[in-house]
């Protein structure tokens, strides 16, 4: 183990004290006893005490570097969120960078943790359960994983006994929410290493007290301190529903104590910078579209946490507003607890996942896998790959050209040798064999270069290749979601008195079929071979995760149908010529039913309306009288027995 901590950004004479991963566990809890030790003599919460901020946040917390143990958990809050001992161990070991490049100064990054079994936590989900089933894909909770967003600081510090400086502030969450959690990083980090624990107290106590319940489909107002976020919370679904505005009141809280408000308008909650990311590789954008879309092995190598895990996320929103169904990974290191399961034997196959690593030792690792990224070092070398990328399509036929520098390595010849001593394989650029189903849109692409050549900001850059992403990849779905709609059975085969029936089966072949009069081609510039592309798709998790959302609706509005039909129909007629049981049987069901809805009806807006104009309080009222109906058609001995 010891050669695999050369790397850490730690100086080298600490580096042999960090190499028992037990004694840092019980590190951590040793200072967590410490730390919270005050807390405990003082006012007994529980986790009910907190429901707000438990919607926003699970807990911030303090990591830093015990000389002779490593990474510790220093400080927590609040407490009632403890993590398990597997999980404070992984937010430790990824809470520094993990890699030679210095690191020093400020690092802001972010990472994906998987969560530990405990049934106890099944609880505190269920309160993500309404919001799931209103919100975006991209932006629901996800029941397995926390997000972790990372605050590192190292600078040297003679006082000191090895010189430096170094901690990390961290804001876990289970919230998809990366540009609101990065604004409160950073405001938030700087106050603490300015003022000290109490800032993580004061924030989490303002946060539950003065923040909104988490909701969909408004405005929400979120004052932290002398700052107030303003972010919306778009809503998936097209049914009509108000825009609100929340968190007001507290605003006119603070205007009331006469404390200076800076408002922070942040115009999307999650939504990336593409172009930050993107820039030196533009010209090969349609290829990671595709290995993102089929799911495939990605492992993205760079120097900082903060590029790699920045990268990561703009390859998982190349194919919004598609769901990204596999793994993702921000920033990964080799302690954490899913190493072995993400780094299988050399000769199996990888696993659909996109992993962002800063230590070399995953380039020998990892040298089976099939898509490679590595990313510029720095800025400045940013900036030369932006120049390099306009020379090349300037001076050459083609923006295409496989010669450029950050450009496509095929695998073809010594271009491929990842750990060759000719030095191309640490040159930035895709390396893969992976040949594209479809080809790319020069005119796009010369667009984007030159942009780069007359400094167009890179916000409009991100816009235009935000806009051309998302219209490919509607292009691409339409003709699924169309042919999906297809299974819905006819509207003569709902009955009342029948089962709800289920959707037709996916069958791909006839799927291909659909293509030559409504495929993609209709609606995109890109040539190419689309069936090849849907055939790859359809075997990957994505199309999984998609068919089985849009497979449940279709049985969700097929059940909404049937109950309609059933609350419509004239049950006093059907009842004339059945017996006692069988009318005793259909009010069973229909309480059963209603039960159901009522369930369905907790989750989801009341607000829509269905297909024959009715509302659903409007059907749920009406199944409620054809019980009364029923009712009445019983003798008042059996009435009793139906407990009704």
């Amino acid at each position: 183990m010891e050669n695999l901590y050369k790397d850490k950004c730690i100086p080298a004479e600490s580096r042999s004290q960090s190499s028992i991963p037990k004694q840092q566990e019980r590190a951590a809890n040793n200072s967590l006893e410490n730390n919270m030790g005050e807390t405990k003599a003082g006012t007994t919460t529980t986790t009910e005490d907190w429901s707000t901020l438990s919607q926003w946040i699970q807990c911030m917390c303090i990591v830093t570097f015990d000389l002779n143990l490593g990474q510790a958990l220093e400080f927590i809050y609040p407490k009632e969120f403890m993590p398990s001992e597997q999980e404070v161990t992984n937010i430790c070991y990824m809470a520094f960078p993990d890699s030679n490049s210095g690191c020093m100064g400020d690092t802001k990054f972010h990472m994906r943790l998987r969560m530990s079994p405990d049934t106890s936590r099944l609880q505190e989900l269920q309160q993500f359960r309404c919001y799931n089933s209103d919100c975006p894909p991209v932006l629901k909770v996800d029941q397995s994983h926390y997000w972790g967003f990372v605050y590192f600081r190292q600078k040297r510090d003679a006082n000191l006994p090895r010189g430096y400086f170094q901690k990390s502030f961290i804001i876990v969450t289970r919230l998809p929410f990366f540009n609101l959690f990065y604004e409160m990083l950073t405001q938030l980090a700087q106050k603490y290493f300015d003022e000290g624990e109490e800032v993580l107290t004061k924030a989490c106590q303002q946060i539950n007290s003065d923040w909104p319940q988490l909701q969909v489909g408004g405005t929400f107002n979120l004052p932290l301190f002398d700052q107030c976020y303003q972010i919306l919370v778009p809503r998936a679904s097209s049914r009509k529903a108000v825009q609100q505005n929340f968190g007001s009141e507290s605003i006119e809280k603070l205007e009331k104590l006469e404390r200076p408000i800076s408002v922070k308008v942040i115009a999307s909650v999650n939504e990336v910078e593409l172009f930050h990311s993107l820039s030196f590789i533009v010209d090969h954008m349609y290829t990671l579209w595709e290995l993102v879309l089929t799911a495939e092995p990605i492992v993205v190598v760079g120097t900082s946490p903060a590029d790699c895990s920045h990268m990561v996320q703009t390859l998982v929103a190349l194919i919004a507003p598609l769901e990204y169904c596999a793994e993702a990974r921000p920033y990964f290191t080799i302690h954490d607890s899913e190493f072995k399961e993400f780094t299988r034997e050399c000769g199996k196959i990888p696993p659909p996942l996109i992993l962002g690593v800063t230590n070399p030792f995953f380039i020998k690792l990892l040298k089976d896998w099939p898509h490679m990224l590595r990313l510029v070092d720095n800025q400045l070398n940013m900036q030369k790959q932006q120049q390099i990328a306009i020379k090349n399509s300037r001076n050459t036929s083609s923006v295409t050209s496989l010669n450029s520098v950050g450009g496509l390595k095929t695998g073809n010849g010594n271009s491929t040798s990842l750990n060759g001593s000719n030095g191309e394989g640490s040159a930035p650029g895709l390396y893969t064999k992976y040949k594209p189903f479809l080809k790319k849109d020069k005119s796009l692409i010369k667009k984007v270069l030159l942009g780069l050549k007359t400094k167009r900001p890179e916000h409009v850059q991100t816009a235009l290749l935000r806009r051309h992403l998302l219209e490919l990849t509607q292009s691409f779905m339409i003709p699924l979601e169309r042919y999906m709609a297809s299974l819905m059975p006819l509207q003569k085969d709902i009955s009342p008195f029948k089962s709800a029936p289920n959707a037709n089966a996916f069958k791909l072949d006839d799927f291909l079929a659909t293509l030559e009069l409504s495929g993609p081609h209709l609606t995109s510039p890109l040539k190419g071979d689309w069936k090849g592309l849907y055939r790859r798709f359809y075997n990957s998790p994505n199309f999984r995760g998609w068919y089985e959302s849009r497979h449940k609706e279709l049985q969700l509005t097929l059940q909404d149908l049937q109950l309609q039909a059933l609350s419509e129909a004239n049950l006093e007629q059907w009842a004339r010529d059945k017996q006692e049981v069988e009318i005793i049987d259909m009010i069973l069901k229909l309480k059963q039913k209603l039960n159901l809805y009522n369930d369905k009806l907790s989750t989801e807006s009341s607000s829509w309306i269905g297909s024959n104009g009715n509302t659903a309080t409007t059907t749920r009222d009406q199944i409620r009288a054809q019980i009364n109906c029923m009712k009445e058609l019983l003798p008042n001995d059996l009435k009793n027995v139906v407990n009704i």
